[in-house]
């Protein structure tokens, strides 16, 4: 059975993550639990990366909102499968 998040949750509010691809840090230098409710860029451990808006850590389990390019839809990936993340703060115009 499939989770699918109540109306009015972040997804449908989230705007699109930025335009850039922020550099990937060093090895050991980035912890998905400093990144919780910020635009994330994520990079596997299989070589797919994406950008993620993470909303729980838990023993196991990352989960929160992956961008598919055109929406944010709810996913959950095992922590061991990530390499690095970056969460960079987004530049304002103000």
């Amino acid at each position: 059975m499939a989770f699918l998040p109540l109306p009015g949750t972040p997804a449908q509010t989230l705007s699109p993550p930025p335009a850039f691809i922020p550099p990937k840090p060093a090895a050991f230098g980035s912890y998905i639990i400093d990144c919780l409710q910020n635009y994330t860029y994520v990079w596997l451990w299989n070589g797919d990366s994406f950008w993620y808006f993470p909303t729980r850590v838990e023993y196991g389990e990352v989960s929160g909102y992956r961008w598919s390019g055109a929406y944010w839809f709810y996913y959950g990936i095992d922590p061991r499968f990530i390499n690095a993340v970056s969460c960079p703060p987004i530049p304002t115009l103000y």
